[in-house]
């Protein structure tokens, strides 16, 4: 699956955004460093302040759909045995 890209609003970095259950057009950000963080902290990942952040994502949200072509399912045989 291809994430939404959001431009984090501390950095400005385009992050992925993962989509939060239960809450449709919602995403949140993957966890990510600021630029130049690393060479401050000795090559140690900092997280961004904005990582983990929940975001509106730019798609908005979408219900899934069953097409109207999907087919009934088949009656039951009535000679089959149950058991």
């Amino acid at each position: 699956m291809k994430l939404p890209r959001i431009p984090c609003p501390t950095c400005g970095r385009p992050i992925a955004a993962r989509p939060v259950a239960g809450t449709l057009g919602r995403g949140r950000l993957s966890r990510h460093d600021e630029p130049g963080m690393r060479s401050e902290y000795g090559g140690a990942l900092v997280s961004c302040s904005s990582s983990r952040l929940v975001v509106n994502l730019p798609t908005g949200a979408h219900q899934l759909e069953l097409g109207a072509d999907v087919a009934a399912p088949a009656a039951e045989d009535p000679a089959l045995p149950l058991f």
